[in-house]
């Protein structure tokens, strides 16, 4: 296990590039189970997610070959349909291949998905997508998998009662083999999406949006080999952005795609951000002047990104006044603030009034646990300490990371493994913004 030792209070300055999307590569990956022809992604992120997820693709014998950012997937080597307890277990996008699995061979046994543990993060959604379209789907407690069998998957329109960008990716990626149309209604509008839409156009789908949030595929007998480059990944790129402006830096986001980051980019400007556009994919970020507080509600896309709010809530710990974050997408996320509060930050859990709570959010509101809370208050500006701390998900790893760049003292980050499963060698990247960190293994400490 390593451990990040970070020494704070150096303004971040520099040039950073944002890596390709994690939310895509991970469902390219499985789209190359769609033909046997060779599909090849560049700018793949080197990160651990990647890994876990080529490893479920040759844990079927499929052949994965990695060289630098590229990677070149042929399936035409497949020897199973079933992904090993082991394997899937770690990653809750392992669940992605059943589609396609069942499209060509007509059989999948798929391990109950693993990965960070935000919330449920139920796959009945897309389970039930798949039983619409032709599947025979059972799950074994037993030995924990999902069996699935289809002679052939048919089209069928399907409504999603809550937004699910992996449940759409899961039902495009069965539907564009299967015979007939398929409508997907309160599909997940998010360009991540989008983005797997026309990798899958460039293999021969054919995939229709005819509404903001209705998709239409119309299965095709065949698909072919694909070369393509994954879009940006804008979590990083908004990751940058607040680390310039909490620790009162000034940073140049090179591969930057403002259009993707509307909502962030007006939060951002009505708390005193400054954002630049230098060129069409170079942003500079900082922050001049007092943080003002904000009040934000995380919503499915177009609206604040609820990977964006445990950073954003750093950022908020130094805005002059009290601030407010109402999280309505997952049920759990909010687990960075015990770390925070260690570090000197002043924020206390509260219940949003709401109507409705089982329509009002995208969440099953029956998986909520019992003492949870959906919103925190910030109080601030409060200065930052060093301190020893722990981080169990991908996104908090991340806020608590900007924490000990922003506090004073060193601090020692446990669980750095978290922060791999989203992020390239990200103590080299922010080394050359003037980051003063180290990796180490526990042992060394």
């Amino acid at each position: 296990m390593d451990t990040l030792v970070v020494h704070g209070g150096t303004p971040l300055r520099g040039e950073i590039a944002v890596a390709g999307a994690k939310n895509v590569a991970l469902k390219a990956f499985a789209s190359a189970i769609l033909t046997d022809e060779e599909v090849v992604i560049h700018n793949v992120p080197l990160i651990a997610d990647v890994h876990c997820m080529l490893d479920v693709l040759t844990s079927l014998g499929i052949k994965v070959d990695i060289n630098g950012h590229t990677v070149r997937i042929q399936s035409k080597s497949l020897k199973s349909t079933t992904v090993p307890l082991d394997v899937g277990a770690r990653l809750r996008t392992s669940s992605l291949v059943a589609g396609p699995l069942l499209a060509r061979y007509g059989a999948a046994r798929i391990p109950n998905p693993g990965g960070c543990r935000i919330g449920a993060r139920p796959i009945d959604r897309h389970i039930r997508g798949l039983a619409e379209m032709g599947a025979e789907i059972s799950y074994h407690p037993d030995d924990g998998y999902f069996y699935l069998r289809a002679d052939t998957l048919h089209g069928a329109g399907f409504e999603f009662e809550k937004n699910t960008h992996t449940g759409t990716e899961a039902l495009i990626l069965a539907a564009v083999l299967a015979e007939g149309e398929t409508v997907l209604k309160n599909a997940a509008a998010e360009v991540e999406v989008d983005d797997l839409i026309s990798l899958l156009t460039g293999m021969g789908a054919t995939i229709k949006r005819t509404k903001e949030r209705e998709i239409v595929i119309y299965g095709v007998k065949k698909l072919h080999g694909v070369e393509y480059s994954l879009m940006p990944d804008r979590n990083e790129e908004v990751t940058f952005a607040l680390a310039a402006a909490v620790t009162s830096g000034d940073v140049l986001v090179h591969h930057s795609r403002r259009a993707h980051l509307g909502a962030f980019l007006e939060a951002f400007s009505s708390a005193g951000g400054q954002y630049e556009a230098v060129d069409a994919s170079t942003t500079r970020y900082r922050q001049i002047g007092p943080i003002k507080p904000t009040d934000i509600v995380t919503l499915p896309h177009p609206g604040f990104m609820t990977d964006w709010q445990a950073p954003w809530a750093l950022y908020m710990t130094q805005a002059n006044g009290i601030s407010t974050m109402h999280e309505t997408v997952f049920e759990s996320r909010f687990s960075y603030v015990s770390e925070l509060r260690k570090m000197g930050a002043q924020i206390e859990y509260y219940d949003p009034p709401v109507k409705n709570p089982e329509i009002y959010y995208n969440f099953n509101w029956s998986d909520r646990r019992s003492g949870y809370h959906q919103g925190i208050r910030i109080t601030g500006p409060t200065p930052l300490h060093d301190a020893v701390v722990e981080i169990d998900d991908l996104r908090a790893g991340a806020t608590v990371l900007l924490a000990a760049l922003t506090a004073g003292g060193t601090s020692y980050i446990h669980g750095v493994e978290q922060i791999d499963r989203g992020y390239e060698n990200i103590e080299e990247r922010l080394r050359k913004l003037g980051a003063r960190i180290e990796r180490k293994k526990e042992d060394e400490i």
